[in-house]
């Protein structure tokens, strides 16, 4: 990962702060020419600062109003083909692997109840998974977010 500048965090913390800004906007806004901001923003890409550029969409929106976190504990060898077979599940739409008791903590969206039952026991019927420990999402109280930790990484420099 590169090392980011203070003209690459003033960049970055306007994108937070609006990411729908087009380039000639984000250059009028720091008063940059739309060239350069066009090369920061490619020498950032290129870097593996952005993460995606999909809008991230409801599934409530998609008739899975339901989403659960599915705690995953695996056998380790078996860590790679596992992880290939719960991304083949459509209602699975992230999932993380950690460390500590679970190795994987995989976020579902269901249609109910009973879908989601159905959505466990095929996390369940995968070959080398050994438990899973389910909890309904009963709302986001912190939404992923960066910009405290840019204000942060700005007054470190």
């Amino acid at each position: 990962m590169t090392s980011l500048d203070h003209v690459d965090l003033a960049l970055l913390d306007a994108l937070a702060e609006d990411p729908r800004a087009t380039v000639v906007a984000l250059a009028d806004r720091l008063g940059m020419s739309r060239n350069t901001v066009q090369a920061r923003m490619s020498k950032l890409d290129r870097a593996g600062v952005f993460l995606s550029y999909e809008r991230a969409i409801a599934p409530g929106a998609l008739g899975y109003p339901l989403e659960a976190m599915v705690e995953v504990v695996v056998t380790q060898a078996d860590l790679p083909q596992i992880t290939q077979r719960i991304a083949e599940i459509p209602e699975v739409i992230q999932a993380h692997g950690v460390s500590g008791q679970v190795d994987l903590v995989v976020r579902v969206a269901a249609r109910d109840t009973q879908h989601l039952f159905d959505i466990d026991a095929r996390i369940l019927g995968i070959d080398g998974v050994e438990r899973t420990e389910t909890s309904l999402v009963m709302g986001e109280v912190i939404g992923y977010r960066v910009r405290p930790l840019m204000t942060l990484a700005s007054r470190e420099r």
